[in-house]
């Protein structure tokens, strides 16, 4: 017996020859001997022994089919049957044509009759036998996922294609499908927890579609795509592939986007597209697991890719303009003008004006806000310096602070060269920062906040009542006024008329002695009842609405008026 542990050896590749003759053995050695390194059996147990110690040597079997202990036929149904050796290719040494139809349904590659035929013929077929197994090992090792078994992304779209040529009336949908929330899961139980949730998710498709009605992908992470025919039990299979995920240490909810009954005019890509943008549908919407697509939203997806890619000409072209709406401090006498707050418009030469509900969003989630951002500080702080020297009078105007912008270490610098390249001061420019900012990164949030204050800066906490900050938090925090969420309003003055929660805040803000201030004030009522409960500034249509700097100088005028009397 011939063993081999090295793939090659003097480059050449290794055959067994499993054939009890010993003649046909040694003709076969000798026409081969040149090209390959040649292993020789004279029965079917040896010949399975050297197959299994050479399993990843061996690139081809020559057997015959009448040998003793392990018929050839026995042999090649043991070899096919276990998957570390199954992939060698077998070439059958027989004389008996009858025997060829059952070696070929056990695996078989091709035959070479006995007598023998010429060497070159022979080596042709053992050449080719080859080739095609190392090609077929190759796009093995490439279309399949190797942590679950599914199609690679490359292949799931070939197979797709030629599911439609073979199902081409089929009714079919684009499904896109992954875990809420995955890369929170390998954060905090490891990626090896990550893995066997995929591993299961794949188990659950496998067992739900039937190769002969679908193709299935792990595309990346956790998105999965399948094509198939159509089917209506989308929210089942979700619910499935959480239930079988109930031991895990997390709950695993799934979200399943569907193009439904695809527009086969379209190509496989642009159906998957659609049901991916289905899918980011109900991105945050933990009571719903199914979107379906309609093309409603891919009009909304091609709308904010507009917008995307037309932003740095919008902000070369000056298309946003800053817009300001006046507050009012109500604890004296006469409502007096304290303030103002920069808001942000955009005026789209062919679109109209959009409105900030539909870009800041898009922008906050594209990486885009923090550009915009400092767009707008700077052109407030341009324009407090234009009112100041023109008009000899200004009043402290409020610009928002993103979330993202309080991660960047160079803040307080990006503030203090404005100030200085605009020629206002710290006192003039009020920083608003969202409350939900302060609970989610509290600890990184207050060193942020602490350092711009002691560079002379005032601080509001805006949308208070939205973020639902601890009480023993809001009293460590580092600010300077407290601003109510405009919901927080117009809940307290529903029909119920209920402004308990306000006087709570109220006597919270004194507590922590900094003022309140109430945006989103509509109506007298509201008003009235806002200043008898203490309440210092408010913000809202009941005075004015945001308006252009040109309209918002009357009333720094008026102020300037009111001042000089």
């Amino acid at each position: 017996m011939t063993r081999s542990t090295d793939r090659f050896i003097d480059n050449k590749r290794h055959i067994l020859v499993a054939d009890d003759e010993m003649i046909n053995r040694e003709m076969l050695a000798n026409i081969l001997g040149d090209e390959y390194y040649v292993l020789m059996a004279e029965d079917g147990e040896q010949a399975y022994d050297i197959i299994s110690h050479n399993r990843n040597t061996l690139s081809l079997i020559l057997l015959d089919l009448k040998m003793p202990k392990l018929t050839g036929l026995e042999l090649l149904s043991r070899v096919k049957e276990d998957p570390d050796i199954k992939g060698i290719p077998v070439i059958v040494l027989t004389s008996d044509q009858d025997s060829e139809v059952e070696s070929l349904g056990l695996g078989a590659y091709d035959f070479i009759p006995k007598p023998y035929p010429q060497p070159d013929v022979i080596k042709a077929r053992i050449s080719r036998s080859i080739e095609l197994a190392e090609d077929r090992q190759i796009i093995t090792a490439t279309e399949k996922d190797t942590l679950t078994g599914l199609f690679t992304s490359e292949y799931f779209y070939r197979y797709g294609e030629q599911f439609d040529k073979f199902h081409p009336l089929a009714d079919t949908d684009a499904v896109c499908l992954d875990v809420k929330h995955f890369h929170v899961i390998n954060e905090r139980f490891g990626s090896a927890k990550g893995d066997e949730i995929l591993k299961r998710i794949a188990g659950c498709l496998k067992s739900t579609f039937t190769d002969e009605e679908c193709v299935i992908c792990r595309m990346a992470a956790d998105i999965f795509l399948i094509y198939c025919v159509h089917r209506d039990d989308y929210g089942h299979i979700a619910d499935m592939i959480s239930e079988s995920c109930e031991d895990m240490p997390t709950s695993v909810k799934i979200r399943i986007g569907v193009y439904y009954s695809c527009d086969k005019k379209l190509d496989l890509r642009a159906r998957i597209a659609r049901a991916k943008i289905a899918s980011n549908k109900i991105h945050n919407n933990y009571m719903i697991s199914v979107g379906e697509y309609d093309e409603t939203l891919m009009d909304n997806e091609l709308f904010t890719e507009q917008l995307v890619d037309e932003f740095p000409k919008a902000i070369e072209e000056k298309q946003f303009q800053v817009f300001f709406q006046p507050k009012y401090d109500i604890r004296g006498d006469r409502p007096v003008l304290s303030s103002a707050e920069a808001l942000v418009r955009w005026f789209h030469p062919t679109l109209g004006t959009i409105s900030p509900g539909k870009f800041i969003p898009l922008f906050e989630e594209d990486g885009l806000i923090s550009q915009l951002d400092e767009y707008i500080w700077r052109s407030a702080a341009k324009q407090i310096a234009d009112w100041k020297a023109r008009l000899g009078i200004s009043v402290p105007v409020s610009v928002n602070l993103s979330r993202a912008e309080m991660y960047n270490p160079d803040l307080v610098g990006i503030f203090e060269k404005i100030t200085t390249d605009t020629g206002i001061t710290t006192k003039d420019i009020l920083l608003e920062i969202t409350e939900s900012a302060y609970v989610r990164d509290a600890d990184q949030i207050v060193d942020r906040v602490k350092s711009l204050r002691e560079h002379g800066f005032f601080i509001e906490m805006d949308d208070f009542g939205s973020g639902y900050s601890s009480l023993n938090m809001i009293s460590e925090l580092p600010i300077d006024a407290l601003k109510l969420d405009m919901m927080f309003i117009r809940t307290a003055f529903d029909k119920q008329n209920d402004t308990r929660m306000i006087s709570i805040v109220i006597d919270i803000a004194n507590y922590l002695e900094v003022p309140v201030i109430a945006e989103g004030v509509e109506t007298e009522e509201q008003y009235l009842a806002l200043k008898e409960l203490g309440c210092a500034i408010i913000q809202g249509y009941y005075f004015s609405k945001p308006v252009t700097a040109g309209e918002f100088e009357k009333f720094l005028i008026e102020r300037r008026e009111r001042d000089k009397n």
